[in-house]
């Protein structure tokens, strides 16, 4: 009978439970394991974050070089006034200012698009880029569009005006001088002494963003041509 006891015994032995000291053990390596997943994790959602962070920031800004440049390249004048200048009703203007960080250009385009199918609408616009203070944030400059349509005589005021990059930096734009061949900084055609019924033959444009994300180049630069260099005067007798 005592060896049959013995061999229970024996046989019992293997089906006893964990102790306090294995079951922390397991714990404390399925905490580890836990928080290797989550920093796994939380390192694939910060990547995926600022990935989209620099594709919208790219986005934006390719988006408003490529619309400046379009709408420079509709750059004109026109001699087209009426004699008596008391019944004059618009003005057409290319007039650059060069002020640091920011640059300011306004000018006359055809660049207004048409929204409305039979809209009685000229394409002939008013078109402003400049800098403008965020009034949400303090220090945070946004590049805004401005446009009036139709054209009236006040060539760099009026008209709605619309963000097109937000957190820029800085803003430079230079001008090519067919009569010097030189780049310069500002141009007027609205004073005698400066460039009085011209445009510049080419046109650089320099944008820099502020707090780019990481592995984005935040400065972005194009240069293009404008076509309509001289004043149009198509049926003006000379």
């Amino acid at each position: 009978m005592a060896s049959r006891g013995r061999i229970v015994a024996r046989r019992r032995a293997p089906e006893r439970g964990l102790t306090l000291i294995e079951i922390l053990v397991s714990m404390s390596v399925l905490a580890m394991i836990a928080v290797l997943i989550y920093a796994d994790f939380d390192s694939l959602a910060h990547a995926r974050k600022v990935e989209g962070m620099r594709g919208d920031r790219a986005r934006q800004a390719r988006s408003a070089m490529l619309r400046i440049s379009r709408e420079l390249s509709g750059a004109f004048l026109s001699m087209h006034n009426p004699q008596n200048l008391a019944l004059q009703t618009r003005m057409t203007a290319f007039v650059g200012q060069s002020s640091t960080p920011f640059d300011r250009l306004d000018f006359s385009a055809f660049a207004h698009r048409r929204v409305s199918a039979n809209a009685h609408e000229s394409d002939q616009a008013e078109i402003g880029y400049f800098a403008s203070p965020d009034p949400s944030v303090d220090g945070k400059f946004d590049l805004v569009r401005r446009e009036q349509t139709p054209a009236d005589l006040e060539p760099k005021r009026g008209g709605v005006v619309n963000v097109l990059v937000e957190d820029v930096e800085s803003f430079d734009v230079r001008f090519l001088d067919p009569e010097t061949n030189q780049w310069i900084e500002t141009w007027d055609t609205m004073q005698v002494t400066s460039q009085p019924n011209r445009l510049p033959i080419e046109v650089r444009v320099t944008l820099t963003l502020k707090n780019a994300p990481p592995g984005l180049d935040p400065v972005y630069t194009t240069k293009f041509g404008i076509p309509i260099r001289n004043p149009l005067s198509f049926g003006i007798s000379q």
